[in-house]
Parts: structure tokens; sequence; C-alpha cells
């Protein structure tokens, strides 16, 4: 049976990145017009609760247009703190809707009907977060009947905008950005399906290389796409070398033999593994119908079908790295300060770092050493600590007075909040690499690389973190992946705000 963990592909399964393209304004025309549905919403509102006669316990607020227009001849004052809190959630929260959801991914074979639901799927998980807000934060201006029709005047407003956004997605996605590397192992019946996978770049893929033994395979793509022949180890070492998402295994025969040992090699590091088949033997095993090349084909997926939490974890993260941002904006100011005063050079400290499925990207920490501290690494190998890639040593000469604190107390990695709202990692998860490292990993090591890496994990609650040997640090990480769930990830938070108290780690 497949074995692949529950995080694996999780964090890819749902793109969470904000990068935008320069020419695209599909995003700030549908905030401006989810701002927009706001006082129509009001209004539309109001217009029952007078009409209607809804009992007084269901509408209590003051409403800003009343207060402004003196609409209906009511009086009622305006609680303008309220109503721009509520604002900025509602405002958040369909921002963080539009890139988790199907639209978004704005897969090419998607039916329509399919793209409806989940939009409505995604504006009841909307409705209950605002109704949560409302009564956890006690918003008395805010009548729940105006969640209602907020609800119900935003959704054919967006919903249109939202299918005009995936038309020219479309366009987008066939301009090559975003696109998701993949391997094929075909025979000579699917070349329909790599054909369409080349051509219909709106789906999202980008044939890295085809390992195939067939000659019409090898003469069809072979100036365009790397062919390889079939080998015993030939996919070991393209996901040893390249960055690949997922690997498609298109054959009209199955060899049960060769599927198993592919699956085990994916899972072995985290990659996901498809199979697109006329017909097969094999045990039922995640297996999904899906539309490929406009026919129904056998399609075994090893990732899993239950998202609800992953898309919890998701606006998680973004939601509570915003907040987290305003809330410690003062102290940010402070220890910036202090880092000025007890040392020359830079407040942050960026380096490139190694992220999901091998790519690169900028982490961002408070400078905890001196300005030449890079330079200084080289004289200072041959006192390193730890064992495996990684290098530590108590005592650290390059560290200052005031990163030395930032370092126990932990603070020093929290403008890695803005990696996590940047897409590029998440608030719990393995921590990221250097490529250095990534170099000398065992194979089984780089499964740690098969979600966003994290802030922090279980190896940051360590009292005595550093004294943790590489591979039991790497066998936690691995753990953490195979065991995952929302409840761990609360588990880590909380143990993660008892170790900054405490300072316990070096």
């Amino acid at each position: 049976m497949l074995n692949g963990s529950i995080l694996q592909d999780k964090m890819s399964t749902f793109p969470f990145s904000f990068r935008t393209n320069k020419g695209d304004i599909i995003d700030i025309v549908e905030l401006l017009a989810v701002l927009l549905c706001i006082p129509l919403s009001y209004t539309f509102a109001l217009y029952i609760i007078n009409n209607y006669h809804f009992p007084f316990y269901t509408i209590d607020f003051k409403l800003f247009i009343l207060y402004y227009f003196n609409y209906f001849n009511y009086s009622w004052q305006f609680n303008l703190s309220e109503f721009m809190f509520f604002t900025v959630i509602i405002l958040i929260s369909w921002h963080v809707f539009s890139r988790m959801t199907i639209m978004a991914r704005v897969p090419g074979n998607q039916r329509f009907l399919t793209v409806i639901l989940e939009f409505v799927r995604g504006n009841l998980f909307i409705l209950i977060i605002l109704l949560l807000v409302k009564f956890l934060f006690n918003l008395t201006s805010i009548p729940v009947i105006f969640i209602f029709t907020y609800i119900a005047v935003s959704l054919p407003v967006t919903l249109a905008i939202r299918l005009f956004s995936i038309y020219r997605f479309k366009i987008y996605r066939a301009r090559g950005p975003g696109l998701r590397q993949i391997t094929v192992i075909a025979d000579s019946n699917y070349t329909g399906i790599i054909d369409k996978l080349i051509g219909q770049k709106e789906w999202g893929f980008k044939i890295f290389s085809i390992i195939s033994d067939s000659p019409e395979v090898k003469t069809r793509y072979g100036k365009e796409i790397p062919v390889l022949a079939e080998g015993k180890d030939q996919l070991k070492r393209i996901l040893e070398t390249s960055i690949i998402d997922e690997v498609l295994y298109c054959k009209k025969e199955v060899d049960k033999k060769e599927i198993r040992n592919l699956v085990e090699i994916c899972n072995e590091i985290g990659i996901v593994m498809r199979i697109q088949s006329s017909r097969s033997d094999l045990d039922p095993m995640e297996i999904r119908l899906k539309t490929v090349n406009e026919k129904g084909r056998l399609a075994l997926v090893d990732m899993p079908s239950f998202k609800l939490p992953l898309e919890i974890k998701t606006m998680t993260d973004f939601y509570l790295s915003i907040i987290a941002l305003m809330l410690l904006s003062p102290l940010f100011m402070l220890i910036m300060l202090a880092i000025k005063i007890d040392s020359r050079g830079p407040v942050f400290f960026k380096q490139e770092r190694i992220g999901l499925r091998g790519r690169k990207f900028k982490l961002y920490k408070f400078r905890t050493m001196v300005e030449d501290a890079e330079e200084m690494l080289d004289r200072l190998k041959e006192r390193n600590e730890m064992d495996g890639p990684v290098f530590k040593i108590k005592n650290d000469p390059r560290i200052t007075r005031f990163g030395s604190f930032l370092r126990r107390s932990g603070l020093d990695e929290f403008p890695q909040l803005i990696n996590v709202i940047k897409g590029d990692m998440s608030l719990i998860g393995p921590r990221p690499p250097l490529e250095s490292e990534v170099v000398q990993y065992q194979r089984w090591h780089l499964r740690r690389l098969s979600v966003k890496p994290g802030i922090t994990c279980t190896w940051q609650i360590m009292p005595d973190r550093n004294d943790v040997g590489f591979e039991k640090w790497m066998q936690m990480d691995l753990n953490y992946i195979d065991n995952w769930s929302l409840g761990l990830d609360l588990q880590l938070t909380f143990k993660t705000i008892v170790t900054f108290f405490t300072a316990g780690g070096r």
C-alpha cells in the first residue's frame, strides 16, 4: 500500500504565495468589489429589518450609513473602531480565500460546476469565520443579519470576477510562470497526454524530463525535453538532483512491481506519485477518477483526500502572522534600536535557504552576529560541535552581546513572519536548511523538504537543542511530518511560547 505521510504534498497542494503578476489587477478589482459590497450589504440588512420587523436583539448595530445620511430616520451612533476592524477581517478573509480555493489554482480540466461548488464552500467557511469574530470580540455594532446579507451580496459579485480571473489566469499560466515541474514515465500509448501537458500550460505543469524506452517518445519529444532511458535508479537520480514536484506514470500496462518501487522512491523523499492508466489490477489506494485528455482514466494519487485541516493550517499561518506583526511592531522597533546600539551592521540578516521541494528563498532574521560573520566561518569549522552537515558551537565568538539574548529567547526568528506571509514558510514545520547542508544530506533526509519549512518545530522546543545529534534532529522532523495534525501544531505552538519565556535554547 501507499504509505505517504499526511503532510507530503500538503503545502504544495495549496500554494500560498503572495507574489503577483505586475500586469494583473484582478486581485485589486476583487478586493475593491468586496469593499463596495460592505455598504450595500448594510443597506440591504436595514431594508430587511425595517420592512420585516426583525426582533431588536438581532439588530444591535450602529451603522455609518444611518449616521451620515440619517437613513430611515434612525439616529444610531456609529462605532468606527468596530466597523474598521470587521472590514479588515472581511478583506483579509477574501484575500486568503482567493489564494486557497480551486480558482486560484485554475486547473485547465476543471469542470465549471466544480468551480462554483468550491466557491460556495469557501463562502460558507468565511461566513463561519465572520460569525466567530463577531461573537468572540463582542462586536455589538455588527448585526448577525448583516453578515448573512454580506455573503448573499458578495457571492454573485465576486464569483463573476473570479470566473473572469480564471480566464485571465489561463493566459498568465500559458506564459510559463508558477508551473509545477514533473517527470513523466510513459510509453507510446500516452503521447496524447504528454502533448496536452506541453500545450496546455494552464493546467499548471511543466515537463522537466521523460523516462521512456519508446523510440516514438524519444523521436517525438527528444529535441525539446530530455528523454532518458528507463532504469532502476533513473528516477532516483532525477529526484536527487532536480526540483521535481510530481511524478506521473503513464503506461497502458501497469507493472505492479515497478509501481511499488517507484512509489517507494517517491515516498522516501516526499514526492507526489500519480498513475494515469487505462487499466490496472492494483488494490484501491486513494484511487480517484481524473478527467485528463478528455477521457476518464484511472488515477492513483499519493496524497490525502481530506484537505480541510490543511486549509485551516494555511489560513491560520497567514492570520496569526499578520496579527503578530502588528502586535509585536513596538517590540520590533526596540530590538532594531538595540541591535544598532550593540554592534555595527544592518538590523536584518538575509540568507538563502532551501524550502519546499528544494526551492530557494531569502530567509529573514534579526542580526545576532558581527558584520563579517560569514567570512569568519571557515576559520571556525574545525570547532564544530554538531555531527552531520550542520555547524554549531558553544560560545560562538561571532555572536554579539545582544544577539546572544535574541538567540536564547528565539526573538531573532520573528522576522520570518514575513516569510510566512509571502508563502515561503509556515509557522510550524522543519527548519529551512542551507544549500551547503542539503548537498550533504542522505537520501532519507530529503523527505523533510517535502513540506514547507517552519519557524518552529520539535527541535526548537528542546531545552538544550544544540546537544541533540543531527540524525535525531532529522528523525524528529520526519516524525512531525508523518504524525502531523492541527492538534500537534497547537501543542508545538504552546511549547514554543514556554520556550520563549524560559529562554532555554542557545
